[in-house]
């Protein structure tokens, strides 16, 4: 994994700039402890901060291409040599080069059919596979990769930017458009660095921040844009051009379900053994559900296989929880007892990592939180106890694999299966957040009536929500159950996972840990994604493809779970801390965030029975309401809600 930044500006020479591109390097030190490299050409400068998982020595970026432009792509390709971290810029005779973030699983059939086209080369790093694939196949090398990348490539041929994202957006990658380049980075804290942006939220972008809808390209800050998943964006003279290389697409199944079952394992266990691949410490995160526990037992069984092993697994949990625990309409079993079951039953070298209140509360690690999100949210401890985990796993290992998306993809959540929710004429997660039709209390309860009706997110929802449909197509013959339950799947896909797959990159790579998710290879998402609803629920349950391709490396009780969701405290004392510490910034009259609530509902929120369930009414609230005021005291940022 790593961190990347740069900018293109054809209106001025960059070769002297170098003090922006380094202060936008530096806020990816988190995402790239183990080196950084700058390089500079007449119109370019890229930053790279590494976190060294393939070829530890060879892998150094800024990757450069040299040779004659005119003789094709047999450039020698470099390292970061051209300036490293004090040294001096030279453009020479540079044809490409590369700052690159994440990994691509199938770099080694790809560096064989490479060498086949006669290019030779210096290391084993897959940097350069990417890099000496664009010289080999243009643009169109991105549709050879398999993985999950993001990264700037400067042709200095054609005197052009690509910026490429991975098909499902695991990476994330941001631009900030200006009038004659851009302004890149794998986080928004890399463009704000720049001293020519300034850090300004308007309505829409507080519409985005709380909407609980991520919509693709949107940056939040203005004018900031996130690469979309599946797409290039071209950078030239002629201006900034975003281009679509990937989207989900239709295409009519044929198998039968004992064809379908074995191909879905078939395609796991491969995409298990590809992800194993790496030159540092690797684990998994167990949760004791379907997913986490199918990825746990594939990555024992191909340790195995190639005389590795144990698997290490981590699972986090928190004091008290499995003792004291209380069903919610998410959750009906604690983690914990299933966790133990699976690490015994594959083998696996496991550790828990239990958290307390006091860890879960405290300021140093919420604002560590907050900087590595850019933005304040209202989902508390979820957060915080993701973070805490990830730096816990990170004094063990450098790569996680991950159970993450395989709801998405499989239909998981309550809400594919509650007929009010999927029929509902808005995304179907909205039926957890706001139950009932009620504006949820984590947005809008507890802030001046005057700024809710101005953000107005139910017409901003509903606006993303007919985008988002348009999108879909369909098979001409579809019923009517199969072209709704195609949309809903759909909506899963680009939208609601951008949430979780974000919380989980920002939340690992806090710690420079490089966190994998097979369930997002593209090739079991395409497959799955067309596979009829029908099949899909086969056995009248949720996720019946996937627990029927996995039954038999797991235990029965773990076959059998109920989906359980990412775990939230249910500690009485955690939500007490959270009311004292609001009823403490209300009492600061230097609280920015003041102006922007209700004082008559913070009041009686304050006083309303604690819920210690994570979802009751008023502690998403209070959540919110903190962290938008740590927004507001740590970042430089301006709030324009009139347009100015």
């Amino acid at each position: 994994m790593c961190g990347v930044v740069g900018w293109v500006d054809f209106g001025r020479s960059l070769t002297r700039e170098h003090a922006p591109v380094r202060a936008m390097a530096a806020t990816m030190a988190c995402r790239g402890p183990d080196a950084e490299g700058l390089w500079f050409g007449e119109h370019v400068g890229l930053g790279h901060r590494r976190l060294a998982v393939i070829d530890l020595a060879g892998g150094a970026q800024p990757m450069l291409a040299r040779g004659d432009p005119s003789a094709g792509p047999a450039g020698v390709v470099t390292g970061a040599d051209s300036m490293t971290s004090g040294g001096a810029a030279h453009q020479g005779s540079v044809i490409a080069a590369l700052t690159y973030s994440g990994e691509v699983y199938n770099f080694r059939e790809l560096r064989e059919e490479l060498r086949a086209q006669g290019h030779q080369f210096r290391t084993s790093s897959d940097t350069e596979v990417v890099l000496r694939a664009y010289l080999q196949w243009g643009d169109g090398f991105v549709e050879r990769l398999n993985g999950m990348f993001a990264f700037g490539l400067w042709d200095g041929r054609r005197q052009r930017l690509l910026l490429v994202r991975d098909r499902m957006g695991i990476k994330p990658l941001f631009y900030h458009p200006n009038a004659d380049g851009v302004v890149f980075a794998s986080e928004p804290k890399g463009i704000l660095a720049h001293p020519e942006i300034d850090a300004v939220v308007d309505t829409d972008g507080l519409r985005e921040l709380l909407a609980f809808v991520k919509t693709p390209g949107h940056g939040s800050y203005r004018g900031l844009r996130e690469v979309r998943p599946g797409e290039m964006v071209v950078v030239d003279r002629a201006g900034v051009r975003p281009r679509r290389y990937w989207s989900l697409t239709v295409r009519r199944h044929t198998d039968d379900l004992e064809t379908t079952v074995r191909t879905v394992r078939e395609l796991l266990s491969d995409i298990v053994a590809r992800q194993l691949i790496t030159d540092v410490p690797l684990c998994t995160l167990l949760s004791g559900g379907l997913d986490s526990s199918a990825i746990t037992a594939l990555a024992a069984s191909a340790l195995r296989r190639n005389g590795g092993g144990p698997v290490r697994s981590f699972a986090v949990d928190f004091v008290g929880q499995t003792e004291h625990f209380r069903p919610d309409e998410l959750r009906s079993t604690p983690d914990a007892p299933y966790v133990h079951e699976v690490a015994e039953h594959v083998g696996a070298q496991h550790t828990d990592i239990v958290l307390d209140t006091a860890a879960l509360i405290d300021p140093l690690y919420r604002t560590g939180v907050l900087t590595a999100s850019d933005l304040p949210n209202s989902m508390g401890d979820m957060y915080t106890s993701l973070y805490l985990l990830f730096r816990a796993v990170r004094q063990h290992s450098t790569v996680a694999l991950s159970g993450e998306s395989a709801d998405e993809v499989f239909g998981g959540y309550s809400w594919f299966h509650d007929e009010q929710a999927v029929n509902a004429d808005t995304f179907p997660w909205m039926s957890v957040i706001r139950p009932g039709g009620r504006d949820p209390e984590t947005v809008t309860e507890l802030l001046d009536p005057d700024l809710a009706g101005l953000l107005n997110l139910d017409e901003y929802r509903d606006a993303a929500y007919r985008q988002a449909l348009a999108e879909v197509d369909h098979l001409p013959d579809e019923d009517g159950r199969e072209r709704r339950m195609r949309e809903v799947c759909y909506l899963h896909l680009t939208r609601f996972v951008q949430v979780l797959l974000d919380r989980k990159d920002r939340m690992s790579m806090a710690h420079g840990l490089e966190v994998r998710v097979p369930f997002c290879d593209h090739r079991l998402v395409e497959y799955v994604y067309n596979t009829p609803w029908s099949m899909k629920t086969f056995d009248a349950r949720e996720k019946s493809l996937l627990r029927a391709a996995v039954a038999d490396l797991l235990p029965e009780s773990v076959v059998q779970r109920r989906k359980s969701p990412y775990p939230s405290t249910q500690d009485p004392g955690y939500e007490r801390a959270l009311r004292d510490r609001l009823a403490e910034m209300l009492a600061d009259g230097e609280a920015p965030v003041v102006p922007l609530l209700n004082p008559k509902r913070v009041e009686e929120v304050l006083n309303t029975p604690v819920d210690s369930t994570g979802f009751g009414q008023g502690r998403r609230a209070v959540e919110l309401a903190l962290a938008l005021d740590r927004w507001l005291r740590r970042y430089p940022v301006r709030l324009a809600f009139d347009g100015g």
